[in-house]
């Protein structure tokens, strides 16, 4: 299976922790020179650090940006003009009863969900047709198919990348650029972890009965109950970057535990 992707360059948004990190680390793996994205200097530079420690090169590279906005995006761009590989992973979610979601909430939440990936996608997509070879992946959720009734807009922008990224596929015919959509489950991201953590403590639980009550009550259909970790779910964003993916384009990859019951 070729899995190498040296000489490539791989953009991850988002990627200063959780998800993102654990791509950008496995895409690094695999040869890839990685760049990360974060908003601060101190987390992007910590993770350029930590990957270039962990492959054994120094071709890792930050990009400080906060893709929510389009001069963030803009800024992005011009630190790093050329990809071969980007995965849309920068994202936010959090739990709001839905007549508490206000417009400012909606839009937030899809300014940074969907349009960084529209933006970041739009870019580098021309240079991608031209070399005749890129991969971009949309990381989207289960959420996107199973919309919670706790985050109703974030579910909305996850159907929106699934969209998207469905769309740019059909653009790609006949060409060696692949776009696909992961969608990773529950994941112990350092995110959840601390929305667990705080639930455990607000509820006078430990952090183990708060997760087996969650797949108890909120996500029953788990077949793996339990949440994934960032690793999981990476694994899987890296093989669809590789060249072994060539023949998977325009899919929704489920890393999601067995959640959603459709077989399709």
């Amino acid at each position: 299976m070729d899995l190498d992707l040296t000489g490539k360059t791989a953009l991850v948004t988002g990627s200063t922790a959780g998800i993102g990190y654990a791509a950008a680390l496995g895409l690094a793996r695999m040869g890839a020179a990685v760049a990360v994205n974060g908003r601060t200097q101190d987390a992007v530079d910590a993770a350029v650090a930590a990957i270039e420690a962990d492959v054994g090169r120094g071709d890792a590279r930050g990009v400080v940006a906060d893709l929510g906005t389009a001069e963030g995006c803009d800024s992005a761009i011009r630190q790093l003009p050329e990809v071969d590989v980007l995965v849309n992973n920068v994202g936010i979610f959090g739990p709001k009863p839905f007549p508490e979601i206000a417009d400012a909430d909606w839009q937030q939440f899809f300014d940074v969900n969907v349009m960084s990936g529209v933006r970041m996608t739009r870019t580098y997509l021309p240079g991608m047709f031209q070399r005749d070879w890129g991969r971009v992946v949309f990381v989207s959720s289960e959420s996107g198919v199973f919309i919670p009734s706790e985050m109703i807009h974030y579910g909305m922008t996850k159907s929106a990348q699934l969209a998207v990224a469905r769309g740019v596929a059909e653009t790609t015919v006949g060409t060696n650029v692949t776009v696909n959509s992961v969608l990773p489950g529950p994941t112990w991201s350092r995110g959840v972890g601390d929305f667990v953590q705080q639930m455990a403590d607000d509820q006078g639980k430990d952090v183990a009965t708060v997760e087996r009550e969650f797949f108890e009550h909120v996500r029953p259909t788990s077949l793996i109950k339990r949440f994934a970790t960032p690793d999981e779910a990476a694994n899987m964003i890296c093989y669809v970057c590789s060249p072994a993916a060539s023949a998977t384009n325009g899919a929704a990859l489920r890393v999601e535990g067995g959640i959603v019951r459709s077989i399709v």
